[in-house]
C-alpha cells in the first residue's frame, strides 16, 4: 500500500493506493487557504484513511510550486502563502513521519506513467490546464526533476511564436509577462475572451458557448487552441515525447485531441511527428495517485501516529 496527498489550491485529498493500484481510502476537504490551518487538514485526512485501511507509513504530496534545492523552502507555488515556508519539515512534524514533495503536475507525469495514459511509453510529457498550467516529464516511468528542481516548469516559459497583439503578453503572477500560464489555461481563455469581447464568462462558458456556434466564442476557443498546439509544438522541439497527457478542466474539452495535432505539426522542426496528445486516464486522481508513488516501495512501514 501507498499514501498520497494531492495538496491543491481549492482542496485536499488523501488516498491509500493498493499493490495493484486500486484505491483503498479516499477522503478530501477544501484547502482552508491558511498554512497552519492547511497542515492540519492534511493531519486529520491522513488519520481517516489509515483508520479506515489499516495502513501507516510515509507519504507522498503534490503540491503546487517546488522545493529550492538551495534552501529547502516552498517557492514558485501559485498559492504564494506557500512560499518561503519549511513545508515538508512542517508536514513532517505534524505527521511524525518522513514526506515527500513533488509539483502536481510531475506527480501527474508520474501517475500517467505508470499505469495511466503514457503506461509503457519511454518519454512522457503531462500537462496542467486547469485555472494555471504547468507540466511535468516522466522519462521510462521515472520523474526528471532537473539540477535545480524546475524541469517541465513549462507555464512559466513565454507563448511562443507570438502575433503582435500577443507581445509582450499580460503580466503574470511570478513577475515576467507572456508567460504560458496567462495564455493557456482556464484563467488564461477567460481573460482573453473579456478582452475581446466584452463578456465575463467562465471557461466552462465560453467552450458551451462555442459549442453553439456563438463566433465570439468561437474565436476565443481556437486561438486558446492554436496557443496550446504552439506551446506543444515547443516542448516537441525541446525534448520530442512520444506522448503528451493532458490533465485539469480544459483537458476536458473534447475538441483539443483532434485540433492540437495539425497545430503542433505546422510549428514542430520536424517533417513529421508522431507524437500524440491524450486525456489523462485517471483525471483529477493523477495528482493524489502520482503522489502515493513518490517513494518506491509498496511496503508501508509503521510509524508513531
Amino acid at each position: 500500500m501507498r499514501i498520497g496527498v494531492d495538496f491543491g489550491g481549492t482542496k485536499i485529498e488523501a488516498a491509500v493506493l493498493g499493490d495493484d493500484g486500486a484505491f483503498l481510502a479516499r477522503r478530501r476537504e477544501p484547502n482552508p487557504g491558511d498554512y497552519d490551518a492547511a497542515i492540519a487538514a492534511v493531519g486529520r485526512l491522513i488519520a481517516a484513511v489509515e483508520a479506515e485501511t489499516g495502513a501507516s507509513g510515509p507519504v507522498g504530496v503534490a503540491m503546487p510550486g517546488s522545493v529550492s534545492p538551495s534552501t529547502g523552502l516552498m517557492r514558485n507555488a501559485n498559492s504564494t502563502w506557500l512560499n518561503g515556508r519549511a513545508f515538508r519539515e512542517d508536514l513532517e512534524q505534524a505527521l511524525a513521519r518522513p514526506v515527500r514533495l513533488a509539483n502536481d503536475a510531475n506527480c501527474l507525469a508520474l501517475s500517467e506513467a505508470v499505469d495511466g495514459a503514457g503506461a509503457g511509453k519511454p518519454a512522457v510529457f503531462a500537462i496542467i490546464i486547469g485555472t494555471g498550467c504547468g507540466g511535468g516529464v516522466a522519462i521510462n516511468g521515472e520523474l526528471v526533476e532537473g539540477a535545480g528542481g524546475v524541469a517541465g516548469e513549462w507555464g512559466h516559459t513565454s507563448l511562443p511564436w507570438p502575433s503582435a497583439d500577443e507581445a509582450p503578453g499580460p503580466a503574470c503572477w511570478c513577475g515576467l509577462r507572456g508567460c504560458l500560464e496567462t495564455w493557456v489555461s482556464g484563467s488564461g481563455l477567460q481573460r482573453d475572451h473579456r478582452n475581446r469581447t466584452g463578456q465575463v464568462l467562465s471557461a466552462e462558458a465560453i467552450v458551451a458557448a462555442a459549442r453553439d456556434g456563438e463566433a465570439g466564442a468561437r474565436r476565443s476557443l481556437d486561438l486558446c487552441i492554436d496557443r496550446l498546439g504552439r506551446a506543444i509544438a515547443m516542448a516537441v522541439n525541446l525534448i520530442d515525447p512520444d506522448v503528451f497527457v493532458l490533465g485539469g478542466g480544459l483537458s476536458n474539452v473534447d475538441e483539443l485531441y483532434a485540433a492540437l495535432p495539425p497545430v503542433v505539426q505546422r510549428y514542430a522542426f520536424t517533417d513529421a511527428w508522431n507524437g500524440v496528445i491524450v486525456p489523462a486516464r485517471w483525471g483529477d486522481s493523477s495528482g493524489v495517485r502520482g503522489a502515493a508513488r513518490l517513494w518506491p516501495s509498496p511496503n508501508l512501514q509503521e510509524f508513531p501516529a
